[in-house]
């Protein structure tokens, strides 16, 4: 606030000021905190000596307007005071000034301040002409207001969803990348809070953040209180290159962890989950045992343990990352042939199915994005029959029908039961949003329409599992049919029956709306007008069916065994359910890239006799014949190895009865027995 202001405001004279702060060698400042621009030289004659202020030495111009406005808004306040009340307020000042110069400066800082709130309150014309400023300068000049404003009315855009971009097909569009991944959708308990609030999501888990001091903050799991303490597993992850922007990773694994590997694989093959569950306490964050004993927790119905150990199997590969490795980019990349990578796979393929089972289908959509990211080109678990289902279930109606949009053309998804029927559910979906525009709503809507009667065509036989599973009995048009009838399951390939299965079995709930099969009662009624017809659709639908689902490849049968859906596994050729499949690694590529070879064990004899197997299972270190001689012939090299195999073998006896203790019968003089022993 300038001295000027406060002069008028008095009415004083020029030369009846009182000495400024600055005259004493101190600095004035506002109420705000900013030094107030002070004129230095004004129209009226030189400029004053000793100023120490900078800031009073403002421009002749600026002065001029203030006095012309001052002339052109009279203060009202002013002129109800008279010149006798003028007189005593200038006496009175002078006295306090007189005190002020002896050393009172802080009286002087709050008459200031007293007459700050006195100018705010009454000197309205000074604000309305900085207002009258503003717009004479904006014609020249961008005025800070007018950027105030431009930046208000540019975030009510962004905010309004009808400006958002729109595609061809009349949805709105995201600029960002197709499989962008955000940090926020990772956290389960994000989605939970949207559900139930966060004081019913988190309770008393508050208290408790303070305790977790030697857990680091990640972005796929929460570290939890009850888990080891973490350590150096021996893991971590290499860039190899960089192609078109793409970073190509890879996880290694050092020889600490090859050797904890190998006892691992000891115990797979000894069938027995106490032998991996002695391996975790020795090494609590071992990747392919923490995957291993999830799956026997989950058979043995602890679904909360399972879940567990899936997290902590996360954890550890996420404190391996590398700097540069980004989850959210989607252009880094994981070669599943490595089996060092497997294990990621498999951990985030295993905790997107805990998470949606948990009800989290926004979250669990996030991390099937997350694993199609890593190798979109080869989908080694084939998300690609999940991810629509998880789209439905998280009302992500529109990055459904972008995928589709954006992949159709490369990847041929329509050839794909689930996209076939998901797809135009979507886009029914998005027309009975009424939020959205008419036009946009009547887009949808035909596009639906469209879509499934093609889906209904090359895929009639999804149509009579899937209403049987929603409990709806067709009419008799529909049900005595032979294009919608058991011939037409019959018919189709074994590869072809895999999939219909797998997504009657997995999406038949979303059918069950009964808006839904109102919508899909007519659209099956125009698919037999057109067989009736011999319409061309239906003709070329039926020679691709013939001509291809010949057989399925290896990932969409890795991805029905760790789905396990019953419908779909029961249809699975003998020679995936002849061969053993271990959840650590099922049904493993077979042009894998192998880094390390476990070692050879030293193979026992096949010609063995009975009573060395015996001794065998009892003593796993003992060998009746010793080691093999390769000079067969050396008759008297037999006889010895013979004659050192007895001995071996009476020695294993002795050990074997030395060990045995028979439990002593209590004494008589024991107060504690518990009576007579027969």
């Amino acid at each position: 606030m300038s001295r000027r202001a406060l002069r008028r405001l008095r009415g004083e004279q020029r030369g009846q000021e009182r000495p400024g702060l600055g005259e004493l060698g101190l600095q004035e400042y506002d109420r705000e905190g900013e030094p107030p621009p002070a004129s230095g030289k004004g129209p009226r004659g030189p400029p004053r000596a000793g100023i120490s202020n900078r800031f009073e030495l403002i421009p002749a111009e600026e002065s001029e307007d203030e006095a012309v406005a001052g002339e052109k808004r009279p203060d009202p306040r002013l002129s109800e005071h008279g010149g006798s009340q003028e007189g005593s307020q200038d006496s009175s000042r002078e006295g306090a000034v007189s005190q002020e110069m002896d050393g009172d400066v802080q009286r002087e800082g709050q008459e200031a301040e007293q007459l700050d709130r006195t100018l705010a309150t009454s000197n309205k014309p000074r604000k309305k002409k900085k207002k009258k400023k503003t717009k004479k300068n904006s014609a020249g000049e961008t005025v800070e207001d007018n950027d105030l404003e431009d930046i208000d009315s540019l975030l009510e855009r962004i905010e309004d969803p009808r400006l958002a971009p729109q595609s061809q097909g009349g949805i709105a569009t995201d600029s960002r990348p197709l499989l962008y991944v955000e940090h926020r959708n990772l956290n389960p308990e994000n989605e939970l809070k949207r559900y139930f609030g966060a004081r019913a999501v988190l309770g008393d888990q508050r208290p408790r953040q303070r305790q977790r001091q030697y857990i680091r903050s990640m972005w796929l799991t929460a570290p939890k209180n009850t888990w080891p303490r973490y350590s150096r597993t021996g893991i971590t992850m290499q860039l190899l290159d960089t192609r078109r922007g793409v970073q190509h990773f890879t996880f290694e694994h050092h020889r600490e962890y090859q050797q904890v590997q190998f006892k691992f694989l000891d115990a797979v093959e000894s069938m027995d989950p106490n032998n991996i569950v002695l391996l975790l306490q020795m090494n609590p964050y071992h990747v392919d045992s923490l995957l291993q004993l999830s799956d026997v927790c989950r058979m043995q119905e602890d679904q909360e343990m399972a879940r567990d150990l899936i997290e902590r199997a996360l954890y550890s590969l996420e404190c391996a990352f590398h700097p540069v490795f980004s989850l959210t980019s989607g252009s880094c990349r994981l070669d599943y042939r490595r089996p060092e990578n497997r294990a990621f796979f498999l951990a985030l393929f295993k905790h997107l199915m805990f998470l949606e089972k948990r009800g989290c289908p926004r979250t669990a959509l996030e991390f099937c994005k997350l694993i199609l990211s890593l190798d979109p080109e080869n989908d080694p678990l084939c998300v690609l029959l999940l991810i629509d289902f998880l789209s439905l279930r998280a009302r992500e109606y529109t990055f459904l029908t972008r995928l589709f949009q954006e992949w159709e053309s490369h990847r041929n998804l329509s050839q794909l039961p689930n996209f076939a029927f998901s797809v135009p559910l979507a886009y029914f979906f998005l027309s009975q949003q009424e939020e959205r525009p008419e036009l946009e709503q009547s887009q949808a809507r035909e596009r639906a329409a469209r879509l499934i009667q093609l889906a209904l065509i090359m895929f009639p036989s999804v149509l009579m599992p899937l209403l049987d599973h929603c409990s709806v009995q067709p009419d008799a048009r529909v049900a005595s049919h032979p294009f919608f009838g058991l011939n037409a399951q019959i018919s189709q390939s074994p590869a072809l029956n895999q999939l219909t299965s797998l997504y009657v079995g997995r999406t038949h709930a979303l059918w069950k709306d009964p808006a839904v099969m109102a919508w899909l009662e007519p659209q099956v009624h125009e698919v037999l007008r057109m067989v009736e017809a011999q319409d061309t659709l239906v003709q070329e639908a039926e020679h691709k069916r013939k001509s291809r689902y010949q057989s399925a490849p290896r990932n969409i049968y890795r991805h029905i065994i760790l789905s396990e859906m019953k419908e779909a596994t029961a249809a699975l050729p003998l020679e995936v359910t002849s061969q053993p499949v271990m959840g650590f690694d099922p049904l493993p590529p077979l042009d894998s890239i192998v880094s390390y070879t476990r070692p050879e064990r030293t193979s026992h004899p096949s010609n063995e006799s009975t009573l060395s197997l015996f001794f065998r299972s009892l003593l796993p270190n003992f060998n009746l014949q010793g080691d093999i001689r390769h000079d067969g012939d050396d008759e008297a090299g037999a006889a010895q190895d013979l004659n050192q195999g007895v001995n071996r073998l009476m020695a294993a006896m002795r050990d074997m009865l030395a060990n045995i203790q028979f439990q002593e019968p209590p004494r008589d003089d024991n107060p504690e027995g518990d009576g007579d022993w027969d």
